[in-house]
């Protein structure tokens, strides 16, 4: 298989009048949804070079899709940039991406032209505007463009680019090709029994790995993509009656979506009676939350899934097979199929899985690994390096960042190496918040903290106390969830024996 395209193609031709996705507004067939794309490409065929990027400017929904798909078929790879956030972001987003074409919906203008964007600009409902009365297009009946164009593209060739963020301030865009996404959802649908029969609830962002599982495993077996908006879980009872009703089987989500449901009593107003699997990534799960989970769908399955954007979602996974107590660590479990994990200690030597308790970096090698950073070779380079394997051979490795060591054969999450952390399922450089507020005229001095029981992301700063203008400032230059949860004003932060400023003091206040 060469591209994801296929998976799309094949769903069509096996089920092309079941409902393939279906959002709060709209839904489509398998077979609307291959011709909507493939109509899309036409089009943007004219704009764009094989290899290119394009930008989407779209909240998630039935259309954006239509457009990921449409972009895949003429060749580009997509990057979905949420129009929330603030114009500053946006352009540091398209400053890395270049591109020449942004596709947005006519409410979204406005932010291109304060973005300052001057390429070309196309409407997606302008693109998807064809009838759907026509059979689908096969491949074999593709219009000679994108037959062209199917025909001469490398399994590795880019598919999407998602953002994390940066410490220098300038945000790192992770691209990702076809053959990754392929080797990693293969596998996916054949470990955790994702059918034809599945219906799957999106939680995440289109801007966020998670969604490559909703999406992709969809496309793959058949089953029906049922999007939730972001702006439910604000009103949690709306994420609840949605999977009623559609009669959503399987989550795949971050843990700060499953926790907000269990922490807001949703399972007073609601069970939502047809899910079987339940998997959870993106930060460590509380146990009590798990317990409480398994507890209204004892006979579902539940996985803890870990990894980085960087190699294609997961490259561990643990099926929970007992109760945790309150309190008590999950693992991140063993290597997921097609990967091997290393870890490293300070000076890169191997610890291996005998080692019990010895923590080290870990690293990761095997299939799906990104194609690196996009316009950034320095910042590839230092994550992306070559290690010898078992018989001295080199082979290419990423290198997390996150620290983790072995305790009965399973691996646990031992936190990072560094300052990046993870919240509400975004990866996060708390260097670059720093540096927003210590850009501001109210701010002397800051430094942000993560809660990990809390899930908050907590500011302390000198200078003015003024903390309403220092939020204010800070959403027209950070997107809602980089935003500290809570500010402290400190007449002076405290300092560590070297001078600098004394995390772990803070942590504790």
């Amino acid at each position: 298989m060469k591209s994801v395209l296929e998976y799309l193609e094949h769903s069509a031709e096996r089920f092309g009048e079941k409902t393939a996705v279906i959002d709060d507004m709209e839904s489509c067939t398998y077979a609307e949804l291959l011709q909507v794309s493939q109509r899309a490409a036409l089009r943007l065929s004219a704009e764009i070079s094989p290899g290119e990027a394009v930008a989407v400017l779209m909240k998630k929904s039935v259309c954006t899709l239509q457009m990921f798909f449409g972009i895949a078929y003429a060749g580009g790879f997509y990057s979905l940039i949420d129009p929330g956030f603030p114009a500053d972001r946006i352009q540091r987003q398209l400053s890395v991406l270049t591109p020449r074409v942004v596709i947005t919906l006519p409410e979204y203008a406005d932010k291109l032209q304060e973005a300052g964007f001057t390429g070309t600009v196309l409407m997606a409902d302008t693109l998807r505007e064809a009838p759907l009365d026509e059979k689908p297009l096969t491949p074999s009946a593709l219009p000679k463009i994108l037959s062209e164009i199917r025909d001469n593209q490398d399994p590795s060739a880019p598919l999407y680019c998602n953002f994390t963020s940066g410490s220098t301030g300038i945000p790192k865009g992770v691209l990702v090709g076809h053959d990754c996404v392929i080797a990693f959802i293969d596998a996916f649908t054949e470990l955790f029994s994702i059918t034809d029969g599945d219906v799957i609830g999106n939680q995440a962002p289109f801007d966020f790995d998670v969604s490559v599982k909703d999406i992709f495993s969809a496309m793959k077996t058949g089953a029906t993509l049922v999007i939730i908006p972001t702006a439910f879980f604000r009103f949690p009872n709306q994420v609840m009656d949605m999977l009623t009703e559609h009669k959503v089987t399987t989550l795949i989500w971050a843990v700060s979506a499953l926790v907000l449901l269990n922490r807001l009593h949703m399972f007073l107003y609601k069970v939502p009676p047809c899910i079987n699997k339940i998997l959870f990534s993106g930060e460590e799960m509380p146990a009590k939350h798990l317990a409480d989970w398994k507890a209204q769908y004892p006979k579902a399955s539940f996985v803890n899934l870990y990894g980085p954007t960087e190699i294609t979602c997961n490259c561990t996974y643990h099926r929970i097979d007992k109760d945790y107590a309150p309190g008590e660590k999950i693992p991140i479990g063993v290597p997921y199929p097609g990967k091997q994990i290393l870890l490293l200690d300070e000076e890169d030597r191997l610890i291996t899985s005998d080692q019990t308790d010895v923590t080290g970096e870990l690293c990761v090698s095997g299939s799906g690994l990104a194609i690196g950073y996009y316009h950034n070779p320095e910042a590839t380079d230092r994550a992306f390096i070559q290690y010898p394997d078992a018989e001295g051979n080199p082979v290419r490795v990423y290198r997390t960042g996150d620290l983790a060591y072995y305790h009965d054969g399973l691996l646990y999450f031992a936190g990072r190496k560094d300052f990046q952390i993870k919240h509400n399922g975004h990866r996060i450089e708390l260097e670059e918040i720093e540096r927003c507020i210590n850009a501001l005229p109210q701010v002397q001095q800051a430094c942000c903290i993560y809660d990990e029981e809390k899930y908050r992301l907590i500011a302390f700063y000198t200078g003015t106390e003024d903390q309403k203008a220092i939020i204010e400032e800070l959403k027209k230059k950070l997107p809602e969830y980089m935003v500290p949860n809570r500010f402290r004003y400190l007449e002076q932060l405290p300092l560590t024996k070297n001078g600098k400023v004394d995390r772990k003091l803070l942590k504790s206040m």
